[in-house]
């Protein structure tokens, strides 16, 4: 379709399950062991595992890495050090990625694992909190910038609510879109020309959390303005958690001109928890590139692998194993979603669906010419209506052949 797969697939990789994960669950420790956390010191573990991480995204040949402020740097013991550490690991970075030709895709900060987040962090209704959470993102702000990140990403890991008896709904989402104005703000002023994006994600860990899914987070940029600096940022695994499937909060996304970027993995639709499987399924893959193909691709975003091996799959050539497969499994989505948009019946078969909507009357409705009376009016013309089928199956049946 005109572009290499190398344009189209702009694959990154995850600093944190990666090279934070190691594999311990609620049931159990890790599987995983990493040599620099033999280190005793917080800055030389980060140090080591930089090196680590740089190596690996070289010999596995991603553009592209993604990472958390609290990934790259420990946290200190006050607001000042904490900002130090990450200024000095951040300088490291600049220089492997120099090295290696490796770039950022997008930085973030981690405003959910502290205890200080318990209640949230731009919407936590203690506005000392508040402050901790601005000082993060304006330090993790600077450092992308000075990384070169083409994106920068808000999840809000704890921006919701446990229970509506003890919370103010409507100041925390003016609170959150009050936030997110002066972090944009700050960002611009400061150099960031990229794009601000928000990941969609329902549920864990609140009970219901602002970002819930595509389709409220759109609603909710456009009710805040936002609408012109950010766009959204799809994962796979939060779809399934929302009761939706990844291409359907694509296709969301994509429909309301806010499609920005992709965190690539998969859920296990019988385990209500996001377990971040790397991405194998070449159905799911395939539907995935024929939306984004079809929204002309994902601009300044990417195809970033937010996802982690199995803990059982202890050995360190595993990591390479699962980014591959992944990196495979989109390659060959894209290459059938191309075959299928350009030489297979299905654009012209949805186009056919809704061709009453482009003459005579149903033309002027869509135009706006008509009222509900003439409507109504029109209804006696149309009795005894024909079924009309939506040939599912056929469909799916072409998809597989182009399989």
């Amino acid at each position: 379709m005109g572009k290499t797969l190398e344009e189209h697939l702009r694959f990154a990789a995850c600093y944190w399950h990666s090279f934070c994960g190691t594999g311990q669950d609620p049931f159990g420790s890790g599987t995983r062991d990493f040599p620099w956390d033999s280190h005793t010191d917080p800055m030389d573990k980060a140090k080591g595992r930089l090196d680590a991480a740089f190596e690996f995204f070289s010999k596995l040949g991603v553009p592209f890495y993604c990472f958390h402020d609290r990934d790259m740097s420990p946290e200190g013991n006050t607001v000042g050090e904490s900002e130090k550490n990450l200024r000095t690991l951040v300088a490291l970075a600049k220089e492997r990625q120099q090295a290696t030709g490796v770039k950022l895709l997008w930085g973030t900060a981690n405003l959910f694992s502290s205890p200080r987040y318990m209640n949230g962090g731009a919407t936590n209704p203690d506005f000392r909190v508040v402050t901790h959470a601005a000082a993060q993102v304006k330090c993790a702000i600077e450092a992308t910038v000075e990384l070169g990140g083409q994106n920068y990403v808000f999840w809000g890991g704890r921006e919701g609510y446990t229970t509506l008896l003890n919370t103010d709904m409507k100041r925390e989402l003016d609170n959150l879109g009050q936030f997110l104005r002066l972090a944009r703000d700050y960002g611009r002023q400061n150099g960031f020309k990229g794009t601000y994006l928000i990941e969609p994600k329902p549920m864990e860990p609140s009970k219901h959390q602002y970002d819930f899914d595509a389709a409220t987070v759109v609603g909710f940029l456009r009710a805040q303005g936002l609408d012109q600096d950010f766009k959204l940022n799809i994962e796979a695994n939060h779809a399934t958690l929302a009761g939706h499937t990844f291409s359907h909060e694509l296709q969301v996304a994509a429909d309301a001109g806010l499609l920005g970027s992709v965190d690539a993995n998969r859920g296990d639709s019988q385990n209500g928890w996001d377990t971040d499987q790397f991405p194998t399924d070449i159905y799911q893959t395939t539907e995935a590139m024929m939306i984004i193909l079809g929204a002309g691709g994902l601009g300044s975003g990417g195809l970033n692998f937010d996802a982690k091996v199995r803990r059982n799959s202890s050995d360190p050539e595993d990591l390479f194993l699962a980014h591959i497969g992944g990196m495979d499994a989109f390659a060959r989505g894209l290459e059938v979603a191309a075959k299928l948009l350009e030489q297979s019946p299905l654009r012209s078969m949805r186009t056919a669906r809704y061709r009453s909507f482009e003459e005579g009357d149903g033309l002027r409705f869509s135009k706006g010419e008509l009222k509900l009376q003439d409507l109504a009016k029109l209804a006696e013309k149309h009795e005894n209506l024909p079924l009309i089928s939506g040939k599912q199956e056929l469909i799916e049946n072409i998809i597989n052949q182009y399989l």
